[in-house]
């Protein structure tokens, strides 16, 4: 995943966040269960990062390629690496690409995450019809945006039913009923990627029309909401 890397993070972009009221947490990805525990070590005490996501759907090189968040094993093997190289909280994100994503959630609670985060993006692939081969480089790629709503929210519902950490729900949230259907199902909190690239307000407007929502419900705290649609 392109991006500037550790080192320019930390001098470039860290002094900027201690300057602001909101929590930074940061997203880091590995080839191999040591680079995610030394990513995390330098990032622990940097002024300006209040969390670590550990985003277990890159693929394990060690492991022929497959996710680290494909098995459970795996993916508990690099959440307690992380945590034994940094004092900050820790998220894990758990892939949709897995048999089962309940048990994964409970290997990581297990091995001491402090929250989890999902979905990340389901693979998948199109064809350039008019060149006969595959449209993206590496074959296949991640699918995000609102056709995967339906599956994040299904997994949120399940991963809820699982474990007692925090969740934070994402996959297709635009609009501010989407993000209330994730918290209605059991996520603690959510976030918003695809939608912020065509409306940077995207969050913005998720959050007053949240807030649109308790008003006209006469509902004080989000608490009241999380899980409510569970049966």
């Amino acid at each position: 995943l392109q991006n500037i890397g550790v080192e320019a993070l930390i001098k470039e972009k860290a002094p900027i966040w201690a300057g602001w009221r909101l929590p930074v947490i940061v997203n880091i990805v590995g080839e191999t269960i040591d680079d995610y525990a030394q990513l995390a070590g330098k990032l622990d005490g940097v002024a300006g990062i209040s969390g670590i996501e550990v985003n277990i759907g890159c693929p394990n090189i060690k492991a022929g390629g497959a996710e680290f968040g494909a098995k459970p094993e795996s993916a508990a093997e690099v959440t307690v690496a992380v945590k034994a190289a940094t004092s900050l909280p820790v998220l894990v994100k758990l892939t949709p690409n897995t048999a089962d994503i309940a048990e994964v959630a409970m290997a990581v609670a297990e091995a001491g995450a402090d929250a989890i985060s999902l979905i990340n993006t389901l693979k998948g692939m199109a064809i350039d019809i008019a060149r006969r081969r595959p449209l993206l480089g590496s074959i296949t790629g991640g699918l995000s945006g609102p056709a995967i709503k339906p599956v994040a929210l299904y997994m949120v519902y399940e991963v809820a039913g699982a474990v007692e950490l925090p969740i934070i729900g994402c996959g297709g949230i635009s609009a501010a009923s989407d993000a209330l259907e994730f918290i209605m199902a059991g996520a603690s909190a959510v976030q918003v990627g695809t939608a912020s690239l065509t409306n940077p307000r995207a969050p913005l407007d998720v959050l007053e029309g949240i807030e649109q929502f308790m008003e006209k419900e006469g509902i004080k705290d989000t608490a009241e909401l999380i899980g409510v649609a569970r049966l």
